[in-house]
């Protein structure tokens, strides 16, 4: 059998021809690797948040992803000496939690990676609650959360999203459909063991949108009544990211102390606190 000489992949090239190739592939190569190690290092699982490192704080809006009740507390926060964001959630969310999760590991990494931060807090207003939940347990850079603080979130879920799947189908997006109590999401969340952070649920009993009230009671995690603290201090759900007590207790949340166990006693200065007033002498 005739063998033909065997020719190296280049051998048919001109000399400069091929020097040229041999150059434009080492290129590509070292772009190549550049890209993955860029990308690698962007995507990278962070350290584990340390607990006496008070970093930014992200701020997760509710249903429908109206940002403009968090900037109030954002601000709150800045005052503070905390640098604060807020999140803005894909199909102004109202759409399947997954994706909210997503865009919460998003805003964190971009802390993380650009910003210098080594530890981050969250605060989610009601349905961003749950989306920080869902977000703990699925999020790369979830180790680096050091805090939760959910404001009214309907963490067992909320009657009115039920309601509203049973009587106008159509009208009830898929985040909707995620918050009736017992889907499959909640089902889910709430069958894991609960995030290895500390995490503060804050609800009011006159919450006339997450009901009943007590979903934001979730077994696990540490929860406050507001009227328990200020008895029958009125605060709807639209005002928990403003009331002066809500913030006063999401302020010390976020400190490096143990998390707040308020009694009656602490009414006034907690408030106090919210709100940035001087606290009244005799009310320490």
């Amino acid at each position: 059998m005739t063998r033909w000489p065997e020719r190296a992949p280049l051998g048919g090239l001109a000399p400069r021809r091929r020097r040229f190739v041999l150059i434009m592939t080492a290129i590509v190569l070292a772009v190549a690797v550049l890209v993955g190690v860029s990308v690698a290092r962007e995507y990278a699982v962070p350290a584990k948040a340390d607990p006496a490192v008070m970093g930014p704080v992200v701020l997760v809006p509710g249903y429908g992803g109206n940002t403009a009740a968090l900037q109030a507390l954002a601000l709150r926060l800045q005052v503070v000496g905390r640098p604060a964001v807020v999140v803005n959630l894909p199909d102004g969310g109202t759409g399947d939690f997954a994706a909210q999760a997503a865009a919460i590991d998003d805003a964190v990494r971009d802390l993380l990676r650009h910003d210098g931060a080594t530890s981050v807090d969250l605060v989610g207003y009601s349905a961003g609650g749950v989306a920080s939940w869902l977000y703990l347990e699925t999020g790369t850079t979830a180790p680096a959360i050091r805090r939760l603080v959910t404001l009214g979130s309907p963490l067992q879920g909320a009657e009115l999203a039920a309601a509203g799947g049973a009587l106008v189908p159509g009208a009830c997006p898929r985040a909707c459909q995620q918050l009736a109590p017992g889907s499959s999401l909640l089902a889910r969340l709430a069958a894991q063991p609960r995030p290895d952070i500390p995490w503060l649920s804050l609800w009011t009993d006159q919450d006339e949108t997450v009901t009943p009230p007590t979903s934001s009671a979730l077994p696990g995690v540490r929860s406050i009544r507001l009227q328990a603290v200020c008895d029958g201090i009125l605060i709807g759900h639209g005002q928990l990211p403003t009331a002066g007590l809500a913030v006063g207790l999401t302020l010390r949340a976020l400190g490096t102390r143990p998390l707040p166990v308020p009694v009656p006693g602490d009414c006034t200065r907690l408030q106090a606190e919210g709100v940035g007033r001087p606290v009244l002498v005799g009310t320490r």
